[in-house]
């Protein structure tokens, strides 16, 4: 027995291997195949997968502005004030501090109290939706910073309360299959725009008057401001486009292929360390007032930036805008439910934690109810939503199965708060292709629509169109619930006017609606109250979503049917959450 296999032995037999049911604890619902090392390299592998979120997420959310007020009307003169965009700048540093903060927090807790492999952090797709659509690109949304981070603030009440129900399954098994997967593959490509427009990406595309979109490419000063068009002469000559294509993109892709981990925040680091030198054509720190700012708080390299302008943000007085408040608040709370219910869904049946018969797994109701605290503290850090990350998937596939591979992760973010202007000092072209390449992840959902019948087929097209083409997740749900709820309400409507004798020659070919949860709807604890239980609160065999034990299996037979990478198995055994959060 070798030292390392020693150690594990004894962490095992330790109130900490009892208390995470490592393999050889003792324990009688023990993990099999858990040991402690192991865990250790799969949070650091789940950490390697999702750094990229420090810089991607505070370059999205800054692009909001934040809490900095810009006199003039127009954003073309916001872009242009230096004091403004200076703030801009110490938003985006404050944000770098809190989305590590609170992806260390919640991911800690996640590990530590509900003992899940899954990590958490600001999501993906709801902190675009929250910057260029609810706040809009400098403050130019629905409503202003402070309003919305009270949105965000309300709707982890409401998670709270959907917990302790157990609606939250409910209401996520209540919208049509199609709708759920089409979300996610509409928010895929409402993020592929943003990281091939300017704000946040390699600047590839930009709007004009003649079309909607054009191609793009030439060097920012060289855009019409009047159309906001790229002149032909000019296309395409940006070399900070080419740097992200190439080093930003096509890189990240090899090494994702090749599974190498750590990927996308190798592709990140190798065009922000091109792009940090000075006086270079592609150089983030370019001779000016905010080129200086920027590289002097990038010379400090390891500092504690405390966040200033975005904590406890909040506007409590929303009289003023009711009906834009309520529709931001109801996005956030529906978009949040499917893509956080989808993906701890999805890492529970891949780390083996899913009771079939129930569709629940262990511990649900704390994991549920951490990431709906983490949703409310987080928008006290100044930040979008919390949600689950399927890069947890990456520390699973390393042999992750219990908390302490969310512990580790959530201490390698900690660790990363201390590295705030380097995560600062990212440029846009360096995550922009990191957004396409996520897009791209999220509309691998596409395969699973039911596109044989027109009644899902179209109602999942229209969200997943609407939302890159009109710039909003919100109107993407409207459509596509709407046009489902028309449809077939109208296929409905005719089938019994007529005796069942006309209908849809495949209606046999459409989605049962799954609203239905084996278990019921209520939550355990409630049915235990239900059927007298004193102890309530202590789970029956079957009923907190715990599979039975299984009988132990040898080394062989256990290697040979270890799964060696996650996101196939992700995609195919889930139908539908594969979400990137």
């Amino acid at each position: 027995m070798t030292w390392i296999q020693a150690t594990n032995a004894r962490v095992a037999r330790s109130a900490v291997g009892k208390y995470f049911r490592l393999e050889g604890s003792g324990h009688a619902r023990e993990r099999q195949q858990s040991y402690f090392f192991t865990e250790i390299r799969a949070g650091l592998a789940t950490f390697f997968a999702m750094a990229y979120i420090i810089s991607v997420n505070a370059s999205i959310l800054s692009q909001s502005g934040g809490t900095c007020v810009c006199p003039p009307t127009s954003t073309d003169a916001c872009d242009s004030d230096p004091e403004y965009m200076l703030c801009v700048q110490e938003i985006n540093r404050d944000l770098v501090t809190a989305t590590a903060a609170i992806a260390a927090l919640t991911s800690f807790c996640m590990g530590l109290f509900a003992n899940m492999p899954i990590a958490l952090a600001p999501g993906m797709g709801l902190n675009a939706y929250f910057a260029f659509t609810v706040v809009g690109y400098h403050g130019t949304g629905m409503v202003p910073y402070s309003v919305a981070l009270t949105a965000v603030f309300v709707e982890g009440f409401a998670f709270v309360a959907l917990t302790l129900f157990g609606i939250r399954q409910w209401l996520a098994r209540a919208i049509p299959a199609s709708i759920k997967l089409a979300t996610g593959v509409g928010i895929g490509l409402y993020l592929t725009i943003i990281g091939l427009t300017y704000s946040a990406g390699i600047g590839l595309i930009t709007g004009a008057k003649a079309t909607p979109l054009e191609l793009a490419g030439c060097e920012p000063q060289f855009i019409d401001e009047l159309t906001g068009a790229c002149p032909g002469s000019h296309k395409m000559r940006n070399p900070t486009m080419w740097i992200g294509i190439f080093c930003g993109g096509v890189f990240t892709v090899m090494l994702m292929m090749y599974r190498v981990k750590g990927a996308i925040i190798a592709g990140i680091l190798l065009v922000s360390i091109i792009s940090w030198p000075r006086s270079t054509p592609v150089t983030y720190f370019p001779h000016d007032q905010l080129g200086d700012s920027a590289f002097d708080f990038f010379k400090k390299v390891v500092t504690f930036r405390p966040i200033e302008k975005v904590l406890v943000a909040q506007e409590w007085d929303v009289s003023k805008f009711g009906g834009q408040f309520g529709l931001a608040f109801i996005t956030f709370l529906y978009v949040d439910i499917l893509d956080c219910t989808g993906t701890m869904y999805s890492m529970a049946r891949f780390c083996g934690a899913i009771d079939e018969r129930t569709q629940d797994f262990e511990n649900s109701s704390i994991a549920y109810m951490i990431d709906a605290m983490g949703v409310t503290i987080g928008s006290l850090f100044g930040t979008s939503p919390v949600t689950a990350y399927i890069e947890s998937g990456a520390g699973i596939s390393e042999g992750g199965k219990t908390g302490l591979t969310a512990m580790v992760t959530g201490l390698a973010f900690f660790i990363a708060v201390f590295f705030a202007p380097i995560f600062a000092s990212i440029p846009p072209w360096a995550t922009g292709c990191t957004l396409v390449i996520v897009g791209s992840l999220m509309a691998q959902a596409a395969k699973d629509i039911n596109w044989r019948y027109m009644g899902d087929a179209i109602p999942a097209f229209l969200t997943i169109a609407v939302m890159p083409f009109t710039y909003s997740i919100a109107y993407g749900l409207i459509a596509g619930i709407m046009s489902y709820i028309l449809i077939n309400t109208l296929v409905y409507i005719v089938e019994k006017a007529s005796g069942g004798r006309i209908v849809p020659p495949n209606k046999d070919e459409k989605e049962p609606w799954t609203w239905h949860i084996p278990g019921g709807i209520l939550p355990p604890w409630m049915q235990r109250i239900r059927k007298g239980k004193r102890d309530f609160w202590r789970s029956d065999e079957y009923d907190d979503g715990v599979p039975e034990r299984q009988p132990r299996k040898s080394d062989s037979e256990s290697a040979e049917q270890a799964p060696t990478s996650y996101p196939e198995k992700t995609l195919d055994e889930t139908k539908g959450p594969q979400k990137l959060a």
